[in-house]
């Protein structure tokens, strides 16, 4: 399905926008970043290679189809901004590797991800990537940190991310920027974008402007009510669980950290905390303990919850990593050794593990349409592919409207074998029901345009 590449600025080369839509298509179907499978014959393998090696290609202009699709997905809706970044240590596979810097351990080769993820905050489905930066470090030390600009710091990214969800997004009825511990920095809030609200995790137990510190504070909140937070699943053989817990909120002054150097940004900003404590936590299991500052209301029970409701949605960016990593397409696996074209390959490995998600997503009702993973010009098409694939019986019948996201779910599933009466279908069978899909589309395509001839 090469139409993808319409959309976005592409690599300015007709063959090789050709070849990474193949690529990325081969990468969804076969679950695989494996050159061997994403190329099907040698000579495809190569070309995959060559387009990894590119100097026309890199991370940007490869994902570029993706952010101006899920730009038009977000459109009129209520935008969660999930952003977070995830490790690709290629530990005991890293001999041969040529320009990689060391990992989070200080020792392997590795790399780093730090994707932007769009979520539709009411049906809480994964609408698309916005940004992502890939990197890898320096193998000489970091200068010191404390007195360096914070521009210049790795972890600036967190800022950055939100600069790219405010210019992306616009579309969006609203954007929220959702984030985990690490991009709980100062200067993020002071410089948040215009039209961007925040729910951060708190990590820093922040002088406030009144006197005390953050964290004595929020526990002298009063308690708003109780609630049930469901805890998502951490990997195969983590069913998750559901805490029982008590929720505080409040607003605070936090004031600027006192740090070497010239003071940079406003010496205060007001946020709102809400504070979730779990009571009677399970024998052996840590109490769940959030705080999450936020610029959205936080004055009752209501707006409370319904922030911890937000900060929850991060987990669909956890999701996209471990269908990236190990529990799907194993991008740490790669036998690629050029940094450059291994990070090239990591960014079209993020887009096809993004549509994996969104395809098993999509096979319990999403009402999103058909349009986020296929084109316009592409639905009567798969509307005749999906009509030969439903049975007699009312189980074999497709029972979402045509267009819509399920819809193109559910066909996608039976052309993956999937029987319509077993368990629900996976990603396995997704990709190959993709798979099948592409090769049929692509099939259209040709028969019209020899038909125009």
């Amino acid at each position: 399905m090469t139409d993808v590449w319409k959309r976005g600025t592409g690599l300015g080369d007709a063959r090789l926008d050709e070849r990474a839509a193949l690529v990325f298509a081969q990468m969804v179907a076969t679950h695989s970043v494996v050159l061997k499978r994403l190329g099907g014959q040698r000579a495809g393998a190569l070309g995959a290679g060559r387009l990894l090696a590119s100097g026309k290609v890199d991370a940007d202009n490869l994902l570029a189809p993706h952010y101006a699709r899920t730009a038009e997905a977000i459109r009129g809706r209520r935008i969660v901004a999930a952003q977070d970044t995830t490790e690709i240590n290629l530990a005991g596979r890293d001999k041969r590797r040529r320009g990689l810097g060391p990992a989070g351990d200080g020792v392997s080769n590795g790399f780093f991800i730090h994707p932007v993820i769009a979520i539709d905050a009411a049906e809480e489905a994964v609408l698309g990537v916005a940004a992502a930066e890939i990197w890898t470090r320096e193998d000489a030390p970091t200068p010191e940190h404390h007195g360096r600009p914070f521009a210049d710091k790795e972890s600036a990214r967190w800022l950055r991310g939100a600069v790219h969800a405010a210019v992306r997004l616009t579309a969006a009825a609203s954007v929220v920027v959702v984030g985990d511990r690490e991009s709980d920095i100062y200067e993020v809030f002071a410089a948040r974008p215009a039209g961007i609200d925040y729910v951060i995790r708190a990590s820093q137990d922040r002088r406030l402007a009144a006197g005390g510190t953050l964290f004595a504070t929020t526990a002298a909140f009063a308690i708003l009510g109780c609630g049930l937070v469901r805890v998502a699943s951490k990997g195969i053989g983590d069913k998750g669980r559901t805490a029982r817990v008590l929720i505080r909120a409040g607003r605070v002054e936090v004031a600027r950290p006192k740090r070497p150097g010239p003071a940079s940004g406003p010496a205060t900003v007001t946020l709102g905390i809400v504070e979730v404590a779990e009571v009677d936590a399970p024998t052996g299991v840590t109490p769940l303990l959030w705080r999450l500052a936020t610029t959205l209301p936080v004055a009752t029970l209501g707006k409370a919850c319904e922030v911890v409701r937000l900060y929850r949605l991060r987990w669909r960016i956890e999701e996209v990593f471990r269908t990236l990593k190990k529990d799907g397409m194993r991008l740490e696996e790669t036998q690629v050794v050029e940094a450059s074209a291994v990070m090239n390959l990591a960014a079209l490995a993020l887009a096809a593990a993004v549509r994996i998600v969104q395809l098993v997503d999509a096979r319990d009702g999403s009402t999103r349409p058909a349009t986020d993973c296929v084109e316009a010009d592409q639905i009567e098409a798969v509307a005749r592919i999906g009509a030969a694939q439903e049975g007699k019986t009312a189980r074999q019948q497709n029972p979402w409207p045509k267009g819509r996201l399920s819809w193109l779910s559910w066909i996608v599933a039976r052309l993956g074998s999937w029987d319509c009466y077993g368990k629900k279908p996976g990603p396995k069978t997704m990709a190959d029901g993709w798979h099948r899909l592409s090769l049929m589309l692509d099939g259209f395509k040709l028969a019209l345009a020899t038909r125009d001839v």
